[in-house]
């Protein structure tokens, strides 16, 4: 794979473009060849600050034969159309969480992505860290025993200008949701991936803060897991000044828990020595940035390490770890949220 060179185009310069760009560059055998965006400016801008070609349509940066890969970094509610084009053109794509806001429309690139026989893959940074990993592998080797709890909390603080900076945000058409799609959905996807499939939800959100959107800034929900644990979602982007996000994972044999991408919980009936020398590696190691009170504050070695599988995905010919099928778990439970928060009854996820 190291040998291979791929090239990517961008669609979408908002603010996380930056952080697939810099991903990018920081791949020796990858480059970043072209981008588009609606206001052609704000692509020659871009352009010209990463050093690639902005193009004035999305049909033209899909006729060069040097793009290999396309970033999806449009609004939520806009990655089906510009995917579908690039899966059209027999582009791969990475796309920005969610996969879509809504399940037909995931399900349409899909099955666009299955039947012309090119590789998706769904940004969720989270699975990539070390700390993350450890929790998977400890999972796989069944050392928490039977999983009993597991919860996610993100509280995080957005301010008004938050919603205000682009008119996308904060609305159900283009947003998909609010607290629970934007901000929480990483970790509705890291609690999904370690518990394993949700059978049902119950839930209620609010809007406490941000009147002037349409959608939640908190959400509570409860999970029946199909394995037979319990859990729970906690998220809002009205609180002061907010906290890390936070994963718990429990069983009768162990418990960890991870804030930001730090292991701050990592316990077992069982212990090996490389317990202890988890622990003496993250001791006093805790989260220094998160996305608590600014977006932006965050840095791009998830999305690289997302980036380089998805590459290792094509040359090896096999699924990256967040395929299409994974990205839309975390959809499929969101939008349970949502309607049970509606119907204040309990939604089965089948």
């Amino acid at each position: 794979m190291k040998d291979t060179f791929f090239g990517f185009a961008i669609i979408g310069t908002g603010a996380i473009a930056e952080i697939h760009a810099k991903a990018i560059e920081a791949i020796p055998n990858a480059r970043l060849v072209g981008v588009f965006n609606r206001t052609h400016e704000k692509a020659v801008a871009f352009g010209e600050k990463h050093a690639c070609k902005a193009y004035e349509s999305i049909d033209d940066l899909l006729t060069n034969s040097d793009v290999h890969i396309v970033c999806i970094c449009t609004a939520s509610g806009l990655h089906r159309d510009p995917a579908l084009k690039a899966i059209a053109a027999g582009k791969h794509c990475i796309i920005e969480k969610p996969l879509e806001v809504t399940l037909q429309k995931s399900d349409e690139i899909i099955e666009a992505a299955r039947e012309k026989g090119v590789k998706v893959a769904v940004i969720y940074p989270t699975r990539f860290y070390p700390a993350s990993q450890h929790i998977r592998t400890a999972i796989d080797e069944n050392r928490f025993g039977s999983l009993v709890l597991g919860s996610a909390y993100v509280k995080w603080s957005r301010d008004e200008a938050y919603y205000a900076s682009a008119d996308w945000r904060g609305t159900w058409e283009f947003d998909g949701g609010g607290a629970l799609m934007n901000q929480a959905i990483h970790s509705v996807d890291i609690l999904q991936w370690y518990m394993g499939p949700v059978e049902s939800v119950q839930a209620i959100v609010a809007n406490v803060r941000h009147k002037n959107i349409e959608v939640e800034d908190t959400a509570v929900a409860i999970l029946k897991f199909k394995n037979g644990a319990v859990g729970t979602i906690e998220c809002s982007t009205a609180v002061y000044p907010g906290t890390f996000k936070k994963i718990e994972v429990m069983g009768t044999k162990g418990s960890a828990i991870i804030e930001e991408n730090s292991l701050v919980q990592w316990q077992f009936a069982d212990e090996n020595e490389k317990d202890q020398e988890l622990r003496d590696m993250h001791a006093g190691g805790g989260p220094e940035k998160g996305g608590v009170a600014n977006p932006m504050d965050i840095g791009f070695y998830g999305h690289q390490k997302q980036i380089e599988d998805l590459m290792a995905a094509i040359s090896e010919n096999r699924e990256p770890l967040v395929n299409g099928e994974e990205g839309r778990k975390s959809v499929a439970i969101v939008r349970a949220v949502y309607e049970s928060a509606q119907s204040g009854k309990p939604i089965l996820i089948t």
